[in-house]
């Protein structure tokens, strides 16, 4: 049972590691990113998978914690892109436009058809 407690520590270090590798890069991406919505992007999507590594490498050290972290990594899966889709169509009705601006813009006329 001792060698399963190193393995399983062992495994929650490596998560531990990797979720602060996505989170760093999440933060690097929000730094270089050119608009709202491309740093939306890189911290939405960094972010939400290295918290979620890193919670589930707590759980992984900490096998008591397990089912409560389980239920945080949902909750983490489930808010963070609903809020960041929140934040950038707020965003975008407010008048914040993207950086390089297409030439075709659904968006734009489905928000022109409710008004």
């Amino acid at each position: 049972m001792d060698t399963l407690n190193y393995i399983l520590e062992y495994i929650g270090l490596f998560f531990v590691l990797l979720g602060s590798i996505f989170l760093f890069l999440g933060a690097l991406g929000i730094y270089r990113m050119p608009d709202l919505y491309n740093r939306l992007q890189a911290g939405t999507k960094a972010s939400t998978l290295g918290a979620m590594s890193v919670v589930l490498g707590v759980g992984l050290m900490q096998p008591n914690w397990l089912i409560k972290l389980i239920v945080i990594i949902l909750f983490i899966g489930i808010s963070n892109p609903l809020s960041s889709h929140a934040l950038a169509r707020a965003s975008y009705r407010r008048g914040i436009r993207p950086f390089f601006k297409k030439k075709m813009d659904d968006y734009e006329s489905q928000i022109r058809d409710e008004r």
